[in-house]
């Protein structure tokens, strides 16, 4: 137990961030084929719910594997694609809605905001039709780090046999991204100049415009242009566009992040403190020990910090990695840092 005590001021404290990035690489393989033939990949778990499927980097019954991502598609009610008719329409305008609200919010009128390809919520052009990519967490860690996706895929063809390459980045997004997400910071995601999807940073998940789907034979009217949607969408079970997409996929590589947050405590010793020892071997008949002569100035080695609560509770020890010599010459400042 500590027999003399320094009181640390606010100034004393002060509160910092570090930032650790992690490059993580999904190829084609780990989406589609690895494990099994077409149709039958043991790595994707499909859920009897059928509202998204999950994708594994091993077979998913297996202790090793690792969750990827979920991946999922919706439409807008007001999408040209939305109908009575279509399979399963009410659950992809749910899951179309579920997204939105989480990562675009409200409007004024409580109205849940629409994916905006261009940062303006109050108008601009509109993602209606959109397929979700939503990151694990033990994939994104605290966040994905901006600049740093890039997504190739296969963009016409059919599902069995898709053709085209193509590739979305997030380049620009370092100097070019939005603050107004109730998750964080997103940017678009583009193929040159041609904004393709989405991206929320802090939440993990990656929105594209289903009119990836170059090749398909359906045209519908979104908005005030014409972009080719996949049968898929309307045609099939949520799985079925997911399956699509998964096919589709070439590579997908980002770098995660993972926030480090640390306090540090900057304790100065006076010219006069802590120059006696708090051994008690330090002394011997109420005199120094070490002291020779009545002339000699004390002395004494520092090697421990013990961060005290307001009662005096110990609640952390700090060990120098060398003793460092402390006389009523010198006032040296220690730096303790918690990292937490």
């Amino acid at each position: 137990m500590a027999q003399t005590f320094k009181y640390l001021k606010p100034s004393d404290v002060a509160q910092e961030a570090t930032y650790v990035y992690e490059y993580v690489p999904m190829t084609g393989t780990l989406f589609s084929g690895t494990y099994g033939a077409f149709m039958s990949e043991t790595n994707v778990l499909t859920y009897s719910h059928g509202m998204f499927e999950s994708v594994y980097d091993y077979p998913y019954l297996s202790s090793s594997a690792n969750k990827l991502m979920d991946i999922s598609m919706g439409y807008a009610a007001s999408s040209a694609l939305s109908a009575s008719a279509n399979y399963l329409n009410a659950k992809k305008i749910q899951m179309y809605n579920v997204h939105a609200q989480r990562l675009m919010g409200f409007d004024a009128t409580g109205s849940i905001q629409l994916f905006d390809a261009d940062g303006n919520l109050s108008g601009g052009t509109k993602l209606k039709e959109c397929i979700f990519m939503d990151i694990s967490r033990a994939m994104a860690k605290d966040g994905i780090k901006k600049g740093s996706i890039s997504l190739t895929y296969l963009n016409a063809g059919t599902a069995a046999a898709p053709t085209t390459q193509a590739t979305m980045t997030d380049a620009h997004a370092p100097t070019d991204y939005f603050t107004n997400s109730p998750v964080g910071d997103w940017a678009t995601l583009k193929n040159g100049s041609t904004v393709e999807g989405l991206v929320f940073y802090q939440a993990g998940v990656i929105v594209l415009t289903a009119s990836i789907f170059a090749g398909a034979t359906t045209v519908v009217t979104s908005g005030s242009t014409n972009v080719a949607i996949n049968p898929a969408l309307t045609g099939t079970a949520i799985t079925g566009t997911a399956d699509a997409l998964r096919r589709r996929i070439v590579n997908l590589q980002f770098s995660n992040t993972t926030e480090l947050n640390s306090t540090s405590y900057f304790i100065k010793l006076g010219h006069n403190e802590f120059n006696y020892s708090s051994n008690p071997t330090y002394l011997t008949g109420s005199k120094i020990r070490i002291k020779n002569t009545a002339g000699e100035q004390p002395v004494s080695y520092i090697t421990t910090v013990g961060l005290y609560s307001a009662d005096n509770e110990l609640l952390a020890v700090a060990k120098l990695s060398q003793p460092i010599k402390k006389t009523p010459g010198n006032s040296p400042t220690l730096k303790v840092r918690l990292d937490h």
